[in-house]
Formats: structure tokens, sequence, C-alpha cells
């Protein structure tokens, strides 16, 4: 079966667009159409980016599990959905057909109604990257329940706070996680984030790693005995809730420039018809290709382009518990030739790392398999492009450069694979219904073609967040207020001749660390909760392989017996407070940090002290002490 609204030829990529510009309502009504309905919308927008309110085919009812999994049990009912490959490769691989997973998914909405939890409830997720991750969310969906799913890689502390900001009372982890060649414990990680919490109900705990758990009375329960509950009683059916079009599907945590980190709220319909759309474009997905997506599904990519994306699609989506270098450098080659992934979606940062590794790892791997190269999380260096290209992709791949955000739910700007033309290290050219512009420092709309400035998005686009949980002025503060009728995106661009785009990174106080955001306020909050410490200022500076590093300004006035011991302290406390993600690179103790007369950190100062720029810092008069510049430069790590 082809796809109706996918599009083949560059000629129909700039008609599609002008359509999707002049008329937005008649082209998303059309794209819409084509996705299972209860109830038919009478109106297809309503938005105002003042408020900002954003509503999508409202008065329309569906569930999102019936478009990803019900409507395609007819004809791909015994066609793999899910093909899941663990860490270890000497262990089998597990196939879920579109049918099982209907099974499961109806199964374990069962057991999560067994438990108490109802329409509307707030459900935490913090799993390893098993089949039941992906289980659990659809679980949710399809009972209307909203999941907030929460990165393995997290600390107690992190997982805390997003608990206590969603007022989740359910949780679904798992004893463990592998990764690499570690163990990781994911439930004495939850039971350390809930001491002193009263409000959670039940955590549901699925074997994976054998590890020993605490199992609380009256509150935790194992995942494996809910389900034999449930089979005993026979194959049950659960019906989908239907769920209004503007109902939140999920809460995603992303950090900001602030030290609270803000839940991203998406909605069912738009959130659905955006995944589903961008995925069969951008990566031209063919029936029975097999899409490789190596994201964890604790980021927003995994949501994406690893369940909602290619599962609204009838596509086959292969998840990876792994790493790309255990038990050694070729893994990624080993699972695309064993699975015949046609699709590989992947970060720069990856492809970086697997670089310096030569060819040995390509030895007896063919990757003929492959017809689409990605990447995603941050732009792409050249050198990363061109070894992508010609060691992966063997010359015949094309290279899709997606650019997109936790907040947009889906890529906004990138090449369609083999349609419209890639260019290294440009995201190129928006997606249909994506209106981008730049700006400059006041606001105002750069006309030129070829200019450079912060990006903005003039049109609401189906995937468009619709607040942040909890706190809707601070969705508008940050999105919404910095130029008025626009969304800022915080990331600066460069528009050549021909209007592509090149994303240049985060012109907000927000960290681009191996494609993951971290917000600066988050990191020196937790590196300021180690005791020796008065003081931080943390800046990001280029990294050969995580694309920005991390690196900390400290004024410390504890004992300074061994510097390095103090380092491995303070890198301790970040990795407990926020986790191993967030963790300085480098670490520089200096006298005092460059303040304003008001008190202002100068971080533009340390930024270039960290780039190396040392003898073009600017304007140092108005600091209240500008001695303090030289004293940091001297000290240069």
């Amino acid at each position: 079966m082809a796809f109706p609204y996918q599009i083949k030829t560059l000629e129909d990529y700039h008609q599609v667009y002008r359509r999707s510009v002049d008329d937005p309502e008649g082209f998303w009504a059309d794209i819409a159409s084509h996705f299972y309905w209860r109830k038919q919308w009478n109106q297809v927008l309503e938005w105002n980016f003042k408020e900002p309110t954003i509503n999508w085919f409202l008065g329309g009812k569906l569930n999102i599990t019936e478009n990803c999994i019900d409507r395609h049990l007819g004809t791909l009912g015994n066609k793999p959905a899910i093909i899941w490959e663990p860490n270890d490769p000497e262990e089998h691989y597990r196939v879920l057909t579109y049918r099982e997973l209907h099974t499961k998914v109806m199964q374990f909405c069962n057991v999560l109604q067994n438990n108490g939890v109802k329409k509307g409830d707030r459900v935490c997720i913090y799993m390893g990257m098993i089949p039941e991750l992906a289980i659990a969310m659809l679980a949710c969906a399809r009972m209307g329940a909203i999941h907030s799913v929460i990165f393995g890689g997290f600390s107690a502390q992190s997982i805390r706070d997003r608990l206590i900001d969603a007022g989740a009372e359910y949780i679904i982890t798992c004893d463990g996680a592998f990764r690499g060649n570690k163990d990781i414990p994911l439930k004495s990680t939850i039971d350390d984030a809930l001491v002193g919490i009263d409000f959670v109900k039940r955590v549901i705990v699925a074997i994976r790693t054998h590890t020993p758990v605490s199992m609380i009375k009256g509150r935790d329960v194992w995942w494996e005995d809910e389900v034999k509950k449930v089979e005993t009683m026979g194959e049950r059916y659960f019906p989908a809730e239907e769920m209004d079009a503007n109902d939140p599907l999920f809460i995603l945590y992303t950090s900001g420039s602030t030290g609270k980190p803000k839940g991203v709220v998406h909605a069912i319909a738009g959130y659905l018809v955006w995944a589903n759309y961008t995925f069969l474009n951008v990566f031209q997905y063919e029936r029975g290709d097999v899409h490789f997506c190596t994201a964890d599904i604790g980021w927003i990519t995994g949501h994406s382009y690893i369940v909602y994306g290619p599962l609204s699609a009838g596509a086959t989506s292969l998840m990876f518990e792994g790493i790309p270098t255990w038990p050694d450098a070729g893994r990624f080659w080993e699972v695309v030739d064993k699975h015949k992934a046609n699709i590989l979606y992947t970060a720069p940062t990856a492809i970086r790392s697997l670089m310096g590794f030569g060819d040995a790892p390509f030895e007896g791997k063919s990757l003929d398999s492959l017809k689409v190269l990605g990447t995603v999380g941050e732009p792409i260096n050249e050198e990363a492009w061109n070894w992508y290209n010609t060691k992966v992709g063997k010359g015949k791949c094309p290279i899709i450069d997606t650019w997109w955000q936790t907040e947009t739910g889906a890529t906004l700007i990138s090449n369609l694979a083999g349609v419209t033309p890639s260019k290294p290290t440009y995201a190129t050219l928006p997606m249909p219904g994506v209106q981008p512009l730049l700006v400059d420092e006041n606001g105002h709309e750069i006309h030129e073609m070829e200019a450079s400035g912060n990006l903005c998005i003039k049109f609401p686009w189906p995937g468009l967040l619709r607040t942040t949980y909890g706190d809707h002025e601070r969705c508008r503060l940050n999105y919404f207020s910095t130029y008025e009728n626009l969304y800022f995106t915080g990331d600066g661009c460069l528009r050549d001749e021909n209007g592509n785009y090149r994303i240049t990174g985060r012109v907000d106080d927000v960290l681009n660390v191996s494609g993951h955001r971290l917000g600066t306020a988050e990191i020196e909050n937790a590196i300021n909760m180690h005791n020796g410490v008065v003081e931080s200022a943390v800046v990001g500076y280029p990294h050969d392989v995580k694309g920005q590093g991390v690196y900390a300004y400290i004024i410390y006035n504890g004992l300074f017996d061994d510097e390095n011991l103090i380092r491995q302290d303070i890198i301790q406390t970040v990795t407990r407070i926020i986790g191993a993600i967030a963790k300085p690179d480098k670490i520089q103790f200096v006298p005092g940090l460059p303040k304003t007369r008001s008190g202002k950190i100068m971080r533009r100062i340390l930024r270039k002290i960290a780039e190396g720029e040392i003898e073009n810092l600017g304007d140092t008069s108005t600091l209240l002490d500008p001695l303090i510049v030289e004293e940091i430069k001297n000290g240069k790590l």
C-alpha cells in the first residue's frame, strides 16, 4: 500500500510546501483524514501565540493506539512491529508482531486498571530499553493515562523532581537495566527517589537483570505476577478509551535556562499526525523497511521515531538495548546486518566516537541493506558527515540531517531522503507546515536570503507543544515572550542563498551535550550542593566527540590538599543529583567570577575563555573587577 501524502520529487515538495503555507487548515485536514477517528473534528486549528493557545482538530475524538496498532491488524497483523536487539549479542533477540503487540498492550492495560490507574492519571516510566517500555507507553495511551518517561541515566533527585512536578502516583520500572558492560540499578534508584514521598500508590517492577531489590508491601508489585493474574482470567479485550484530540498524550521533561526541568506536554491528535507525517517523508519509509533508530526512548527521539511515528505507519521498528561500542565498536554494523536494517538514525556523537576506531569494526560487515542514513540531536560536522557517507553509506545512501526539539514533537527542518538535496552541516529546508524566519536581537525579521540570526517559527504546526505541565506561564515566557507572535527556538541559525538552514547552537543558557539539552543553571545548582563550593558558573565549549562539553568555573573555599580529588568529588555530586550525563568535562578553580556591578555573571567572557579565544574578550570595563578576567585566563585548562 502506498502512502498518499508522501512527497516523491523536489517539484512535489515545493508544491506541497506552498499549499501548506497558503492553506494550512485545508492541508492538515487532508493529511488527518487518513487516520482513524471515532468522531471527525469540527475545526482544524485554533491558535494564538500571545497566550499561547494552540489546539488542533477541535472536537475530534480518537485513540492513538488504534492508529498505531488496531488499524494495522487486518493487513499487517503478522508483520513485525518491534524487533528488540538485547545488550548482549549472545542473548536471543525478540520479535513482536502487530498482533502480539496488540495483545500485550491490552494485557498491560488490564494490569494498570487492576492497580488503580485511570484516565488522566500521570504514570512515570523509568525503564531500560526493553519492549516492555513501549508496551507500557502504549497501554497508558490506550486507557487515557498520561505517561512521563524518564531517561534511565537520571539520578534519584532528578526523578524525584519530575515525580513531584507531574504528581505521578504510579511508577513503572525494572529491577535493573543493561547498558554495555554496566548493570544500572533502576529499582533502587526509584526507592531513593521515593524517600519522603507519600503520594505514590503503586510501583510496578519488570524483571530484566535479576538484581536483588527491595519490594515494599502494599506499594511494589512485580510486572510478571500482575500479568499472570490477568492471564488466568483468560484473554481480555481492553477497549481503547475515546480521547479528545487535544487531551495530553505525554509529559516529557527537558532542561531549561532555570534550574527546574520543565514538563513539555504534547497532545494526542496533533502529535500523532506530525510524528507520522515526518516519519514517512523525512525517511521516505517504504512498506517492509526495517527502521533502526538508536535513541533511548527516554528522549523525544525515541518517542517519535521508535514508537509513535513508525507504529502509526505500520513500520517495523528496531529497538536496541545496548551501546555502539560494546562489546566492540562494530556493534551497530552487526545489528544492521543481523536484522537487515534499511534506515539508520543516530546521533553525531555516536558517529564521532565510532570514527576513532578506524576500519577494523567494519570487517565482515556488508551494510548492504541500508538505504537511508539519518542524524539527530545536534548539528553534524562535515568530517563526521563525510565519514558517515563513505564508510557507512558507501556513497549510495542519502543522509538526512534532522533538526527539531522536544517541544516541536518531531522534525522541523530536514532534507527528505533522496528527494530534496542534502548539504553537509545544513539541516536544509523546512518541513511542509513549518514557517521559519530569522530575527535580529531586537526581534526584527531579517529578509535577506543569505543571513544569520535567531531562529523563530511564525505559524503553528501539529506537533507543537501545548503547555509546560502545571505552569502555562512558564511555557509562555520560555517560548513565546522573547519575540512577539513568534515561537522562539532558542537556537542561532545561518541561512544560505538557496534558503537552506544551518543550526549554529543555543543562544540561551542551555548546552547541547551529546545531543541532550542540559540547563547551565541546573548543573550549577548541583555543583553548588558540594560543601566546599562557594559559587560556580557553567558554559559550553567545543568537544571533539560530544559536540559541546561542560566547562565549570568554581570558587572553592575548602582545603586544597588534592585538586584532582576535589574535582572527582564535585563530579560525583553532579552525578548523584542529576546523573552522569551532566558531569563537567573540565573544572577550573577560580578566585572569582567576572560580574557586572549589578552582580550578573558575564558568561560571554567565560565562554570565550573556555573556547580558547582569550585575546578577543570584548569590553570588560563594565565588570566589578576586570582584573579577575586575567587570573581566569592564566588558569585556563
